[in-house]
């Protein structure tokens, strides 16, 4: 498809392998239960739900020229996500996620999103080749930026000028990737997404709750950060002021993709003209439909 789009999602975009119990489950354990394959990815999650609101949204990744490539991106364009700028790539597969869940949260999940690590900075060509900006009309809009993308493109991109207009909004991929954002913290530039153990990553210290996580990552230097603490109160702060709010009461069935629709929903909110507290709330609301199974996958 060809259209204009209202954000730009940039990061992961593969295939998400899930086994899921109805048993808590411990290290060794071998339970029954579904195992599903559904497109994910942090980018491609924050694409549909976005989507799904009303928004349409591009995707900048890299996908392989395999049969799981093809098969991803007919689904992509199924769903109405702009798929002409992702980067396709001859001799890198398509990448992959894997994750076991129990009644217990998620147990263990295995990223492998090497194939996006390896395109590096050529999924960003769009960006200064004319097709979305370039460098004397830089792109001003929307962009969700997650973080598989390798630690020195994110660092790149703190600084780019390609980027200095856009509302750049970034969550990380994982607790384990969360410290590659920190050249993002420090440049100021951008409006974070993390929960409560990522934001004690990345400023190398233990939080007691969301609202002082926000305000240490605003002192760490980052424009703005909304901090979630699963079903304790979350948090929006900035340099004037940190707000908080208490999350719906549900019961858990998965986690997958539980940040990702908290991120879009509250990135539609906004776009929509809602002020903070009406975002916090709209974004709540998604995180909750989907981890009680309200929102399904489709």
């Amino acid at each position: 498809m060809t259209s204009t789009p209202e954000i730009l999602c940039i990061g992961s975009v593969l295939w998400d392998i899930i086994g899921r119990s109805s048993s808590h489950m411990r290290v060794g354990t071998d339970v029954p239960g579904r195992i599903i394959r559904v497109p994910g990815g942090v980018a491609l999650n924050i694409a549909m739900t976005l989507r799904r609101q009303g928004m349409v949204p591009a995707l900048l990744s890299a996908v392989g020229k395999d049969a799981e490539g093809a098969e991803l991106l007919a689904d992509c364009r199924r769903r109405g996500l702009i798929t002409d700028h992702i980067y396709l790539s001859e001799d890198l597969p398509t990448d992959r996620y894997m994750a076991v869940e129990g009644a217990n949260g998620l147990i263990a999940a295995i990223a492998d999103a090497h194939s996006l690590e390896e395109a590096g900075d050529k999924i960003l060509r769009p960006l200064s080749n004319g097709m979305l900006g370039r460098a004397d009309a830089p792109y001003s809009g929307l962009i969700a930026l997650d973080g598989n993308l390798t630690e020195a493109l994110l660092a790149h991109i703190a600084t780019d000028p390609l980027f200095a207009q856009a509302d750049l909004r970034v969550a990380p991929a994982s607790p384990g990737k969360a410290t590659r954002l920190l050249p993002l913290v420090e440049a100021g530039r951008a409006t974070l997404y993390v929960n409560l153990e990522e934001a004690g990553l990345l400023c190398q210290t233990e939080f007691p709750d969301a609202a002082s996580a926000a305000a240490g990552l605003v002192a760490r230097g980052a424009k703005r950060a909304l901090v979630t603490d699963g079903g304790r109160l979350s948090a929006d702060g900035d340099a004037d002021a940190v707000i908080t709010r208490q999350p719906p009461e549900v019961m858990v069935t998965r986690v997958t993709g539980a940040g990702d629709s908290f991120m879009a929903a509250h990135i539609v909110a906004e776009a929509r003209g809602a002020d903070r507290d009406a975002a916090l709330k709209a974004a709540q609301a998604a995180a909750a439909a989907h981890v009680s199974g309200e929102t399904p996958y489709d």
